[in-house]
């Protein structure tokens, strides 16, 4: 006999990593049933109200599981038990641990590990020293100043237990609690290592976490060092409800919000150059220190690993920040103050989906003249809807707009020409050649006039009103090449949020975010903040002039593919920095123009153009993407699901 299984036991039995029916099949496909003799048998009688309940039972197991309570139970399950599986895969077993106590490191560093306490509940705190003992790497100090009141002197009590097995512990009882910076300043006192780790006191260190920071510093001579991380609910190490997982050093991500955060560690000298907490950033007291670190970072090195796990329970930042406004004004002086060091006036507000991620205002210098340059072939219509919602739309008024014609053949769209040549700030350019965006683009620059060239598509339709000072404020800073900003389909959903690199069909770059509802937050709200990006798509990009003559233009080999992001990788080889400002936005109605390269000639030069690419920048395309991270599947573009592929 053929035998089926419910289609809702199968599931069931998935979702529950159970074995299958093989053994079951293999004994029912020849002779009689184990069903049909159980039939013939005197116990089947018998049974038959436990069958009848049994049926009951299933058919509204069957109609309550279609409730969304039981689906997210089985959701929950689901998740719990991929995050628990991903956690110990990065466990190290015995074999493991016996090489890292046996390695020998030229630099042999001595770590203080600093962990402020105050009422530190006795399950957290005994996590927490424990997870410094499991270390593989064991030149540590663990740095405790107690800030505890005397209702919690158990705080002591517990921590001397420990020290009595292991001297490598080091505590000192406060007369009373400080706060966090000035505790945390008297565990600087104590330290005597040469870097400083910071550890809260109610979270776990990875059993390898110091060992990875040993050898980043080892091979790569970092004097900042910072890890991925996991956030995890109260007591269960498995039910994991975020994880981190990082770009590089990113300065304008680092602004926006502290997300270098846990775990981080660094020389002990550069609190030397850089002072030690202020109370003045009280809550933010990291993020303030972490951005005078980097900046006086001689190598700042992150290592893609999840190293720290951060506990989350109701009194924690990681559980809800409004429980800690004071936290969010904290950060934003730590920016600004920041900002000001280095010589720009910046204004901070909170994002509209996170407080503590900022939306950053930099001064505009002046009213710089833009360029604004539209490549069009006979698309009359999209062409006046585009310079209609520039024209309509844009509070910033010194600009002019080039449109470089090329090869339209309608009547209607020089009839259009001609009205529009009659604007002031409006000109026509005849480009007769073949279609090449880059040559295109490089002869319109030529004749351009202003400080700043826009490169825009003629199937955009401008959003934003302030759209050209968002993109302004970041091209106007020395240490940045091309702003981008957010793009979407004409549905709302999400078309372009940065480039990353190494990704898609041909290896080489796909879009971040492509499809995400316009009002979702994106991983880690990576869709509300400005950020450092490999490169930014030329539909809708802002360059400073002289940083785009310095490089050479667009490469004019790359007449269709490519060519934003060949510019990009060009301008970050010259030292300067890429941004994605989501506060730009605009609708791209993505190709309607030229279509895309997938047949005859055009997929012939598209693949041309795909090889030229991949041999000028192979070793930056082979290479993981700085402003990624090599744990995200490249496919997702930021959207990945449970656990990391």
């Amino acid at each position: 006999m053929n035998f089926t299984y419910p289609p809702q036991l199968e599931e069931f039995m998935q979702l529950n990593k159970f074995g299958s029916y093989k053994d079951a099949d293999d004994q029912l496909a020849g002779g009689t049933s184990f069903l049909e003799r159980m039939k013939k048998s005197w116990v089947w009688p018998i049974l038959k109200p436990l069958r009848w309940l049994y049926c009951v039972f299933i058919t509204y197991y069957r109609r309550a599981r279609d409730f969304g309570f039981f689906k997210a139970l089985r959701r929950k399950k689901l998740i719990h038990d991929a995050s628990e599986a991903y956690i110990k895969s990065l466990m190290p077993d015995e074999e493991t641990i016996k090489k890292h106590k046996e390695t020998s490191f030229e630099h042999n560093v001595k770590f203080s590990i600093l962990a402020p306490l105050y009422n530190t509940p006795k399950k957290y705190l005994r996590d927490m020293i424990e997870s410094c003992i499991a270390q593989t790497y064991e030149n540590w100090e663990l740095c405790l100043a107690d800030g505890s009141d005397n209702e919690h002197s158990f705080v002591g009590d517990i921590v001397k237990e420990y020290q009595a097995k292991d001297n490598r512990i080091v505590y000192q009882k406060l007369e009373k609690n400080l706060g966090i910076s000035k505790n945390t300043n008297i565990c600087i006192d104590m330290a005597t290592g040469d870097y400083i780790a910071l550890f809260d006191h109610d979270d776990i260190l990875m059993p390898t976490a110091l060992y990875e920071n040993a050898l980043a510093i080892q091979e790569h001579n970092a004097d900042f060092i910072y890890t991925d991380e996991a956030t995890f609910e109260e007591n269960d190490i498995y039910d994991i409800v975020t994880w981190h997982f990082k770009p590089d050093f990113a300065i304008d991500n680092l602004r926006a919000n502290n997300y270098i955060c846990h775990f981080s560690v660094f020389k002990k000298t550069l609190i030397d150059k850089v002072g030690k907490f202020s109370t003045e950033y009280d809550g933010s007291q990291d993020h303030d220190m972490i951005l005078r670190l980097t900046s006086a970072a001689k190598k700042v090195w992150h290592i893609p690993k999840i190293l720290y796990l951060w506990r989350s329970h109701g009194n924690s930042v990681s559980k809800d920040i409004n429980s800690k406004t004071y936290a969010i004004d904290a950060g934003k002086r730590a920016v600004r103050d920041s900002l000001a060091r280095e010589g720009m006036n910046a204004t901070l507000e909170s994002s509209p989906v996170f407080p503590s991620i900022y939306k950053i205002n930099y001064e505009i210098i002046g009213t710089p003249k833009i360029s604004i340059i539209i490549p069009n072939k006979d698309s009359m219509a999209m062409l006046a809807n585009c310079i209609d919602s520039i024209v309509k739309k844009s509070t910033y008024q010194n600009y002019e707009i080039i449109i470089m014609e090329n090869n339209s053949e309608t009547k209607e769209v020089f009839e259009y020409y001609k009205l529009v040549d009659e604007l002031d700030n409006v000109k026509v350019i005849i480009y007769g050649d073949k279609f090449n965006y880059s040559r295109i683009n490089n002869e319109a620059v030529k004749v351009s006039t202003g400080d700043y060239v826009l490169f825009l598509n003629n199937d955009i339709e401008i959003i934003e009103p302030a759209w050209m000072e968002e993109m302004l404020m970041y091209a106007q800073r020395q240490d940045v090449g091309a702003v981008g900003a957010k793009l979407y389909f004409s549905n709302d959903t999400v078309q372009h949020a940065g480039v990353i690199l190494g990704a898609g069909e041909d290896k080489i770059a796909i879009h971040s975010f492509v499809g995400a509802k316009r009002e979702e937050t994106g991983y880690m709200g990576r869709l509300f903040f400005a950020q450092n990006v490999s490169a930014v798509t030329a539909a809708c990009m802002l360059v400073e002039k002289s940083k785009f003559e310095q490089v050479g233009g667009f490469d004019e080999k790359l007449a269709v593919a490519y060519n934003d992001v060949d510019l990009c990788l060009k301008l970050r080889e010259a030292g300067y920095l890429n941004v994605l400002n989501p506060f730009a936005d605009a609708y791209h109605y993505e190709s309607i123009t030229r279509g895309y390269d997938n047949e005859g000639e055009s997929r012939v030069r598209f693949k041309s153009e795909v090889s030229y690419m991949k041999s000028k920048w192979k070793d930056v395309l082979e290479a993981e993407d700085p402003f990624y991270n090599p744990n995200v599947s490249k496919s997702q573009g930021w959207k990945f699901g449970i656990i990391p592929s």
